[in-house]
């Protein structure tokens, strides 16, 4: 199984559309998280257009789309980027590739585009998802108590944070 990521360009916004969609991952995204076709190829855009600013990237196993996380960045004098969107097509799950893409994304942000730190957020109730950051490397740093109305109640906020040392 070969994992790679690379830039989203405009013929995945209907893989996109699609994952972001998916009864099974849409619980688990940001609410805020654009998930209409025009939405997306906005944000694509945007990302094709100042890369060194954000950027939407999908995730690939054998040349086959799988997934897809992005970044923004939060500070430019800091280098500092906030990561997000990681998301797995559920056909693909139960194989660890989301940790493999998250490290080569790691390695991509922070040697690649030069940024220092790498933070990301995720919903309390994630337990996927809290524990792939820790196997990616990630330091659990703090929790934002029941700072989201999501599912109908609140939820916690656990935050991360990476740095260029870490690697």
């Amino acid at each position: 199984m070969s994992v790679s990521i690379r830039r989203a360009h405009t013929g995945d916004v209907d893989f996109l559309v699609e994952l972001f969609t998916n009864a099974d991952v849409e619980p688990f995204l940001a609410a805020v998280r654009p998930k209409d076709r025009a939405s997306v190829l906005t944000e694509i855009e945007r990302s094709e257009s100042d890369p060194e600013a954000s950027g939407v990237f999908v995730i690939e196993v054998d040349g086959e789309l799988a997934g897809t996380m992005h970044f923004e960045r939060t500070n430019r004098r800091s280098r500092i980027a906030s990561l997000g969107g990681l998301a797995i097509h559920p056909g693909f799950r139960g194989r660890r590739l989301a940790d493999e893409a998250a490290r080569l994304f790691q390695q991509h942000l922070i040697a690649n585009l030069g940024f220092h730190r790498l933070q990301m957020e995720v919903y309390g109730f994630n337990e996927r998802a809290l524990a792939h950051a820790e196997r990616a490397g990630f330091t659990r740093e703090g929790t934002r108590r029941k700072a989201y109305w999501r599912n109908g109640e609140w939820v916690d906020g656990v935050l991360f944070g990476l740095v260029e040392e870490d690697l």
